[in-house]
C-alpha cells in the first residue's frame, strides 16, 4: 500500500475504535504509520480524510451484508428483505462507531457543501446498489430502502431496545404496498 491508502486504513480504523469527532490526527499519524504532513498532503485536511474514509467504510459494510445474501432463489422477497434488515440491524450494533461516524457526518454535511455532495453522490450509488442485490433494478426501491436504514440507524444507536426488528419492517413495507394498491379501498 502507498501513502494515500494507509491513512485511508488508519483512519477508517480509528473511525471504527473511536469514531469521527473523538479521533485526531495524531490518532491516525499512529494508526497509519505515516506522518502528519501526508495528511495534508493528500487529503488537504483531517475532516476531508475522515470524510472519505467514514464514505469508504459505510459502502463497505452494506456492501458486506449484501453480498452475504444468498444468491439466486434460495429465498423468496420477504425472506432476502428481512435478513437485509436483519444483518444490518446486527452491524449497528456491532460497528457501532463507524455508524455514529455516519450520523456525525450527516450532521456535518448541513454545514459542507463539499461533504454534502459527497454524501448525495454515495447515496445515488447506494440506492442502485440496494435496488439489485434486493432484487430488481427500481432505483425507487433503493431510494426507499435507504430511507429506512437512515431512521432505522438513528433509533438504532439512541434506543436500540425500541428500535423496530427485522420482520417488523419486512411487515410495514408489506403495509405500506397494500395500502397503495387500488383494490385496498
Amino acid at each position: 500500500m502507498g501513502t494515500r491508502e494507509d491513512l485511508l486504513a488508519g483512519a477508517k480504523q480509528c473511525l471504527a475504535e473511536r469514531g469521527l469527532a473523538r479521533t485526531t490526527v495524531r490518532d491516525i499519524v499512529a494508526a497509519s504509520g505515516t506522518n502528519l504532513a501526508a495528511i495534508n498532503y493528500h487529503f488537504g485536511t483531517r475532516d476531508q480524510l475522515l470524510n472519505q474514509a467514514m464514505l469508504e467504510s459505510t459502502a463497505e459494510s452494506v456492501n458486506r451484508i449484501l453480498t452475504s445474501l444468498p444468491e439466486g432463489e434460495d429465498l423468496d422477497s420477504d425472506e432476502r428483505l428481512t435478513l437485509f434488515w436483519r444483518k444490518l440491524i446486527e452491524s449497528f450494533a456491532t460497528d457501532r462507531a463507524l455508524w455514529s461516524a455516519n450520523v456525525e457526518a450527516m450532521a456535518q454535511a448541513l454545514h459542507s457543501p463539499e461533504l454534502r455532495t459527497e454524501i448525495g453522490a454515495a447515496q445515488v450509488r447506494a440506492r442502485t446498489g440496494l435496488s439489485e442485490a434486493l432484487g430488481d433494478n427500481d432505483p425507487r426501491i433503493g431510494a426507499i430502502v435507504q430511507t429506512v436504514i437512515g431512521g432505522l440507524l438513528v433509533q438504532a444507536l439512541v434506543e436500540p431496545g425500541n428500535a423496530p426488528t427485522a420482520e417488523d419492517l419486512t411487515a410495514g413495507v408489506r403495509a405500506l404496498a397494500a395500502l397503495s394498491d387500488p383494490r385496498h379501498d
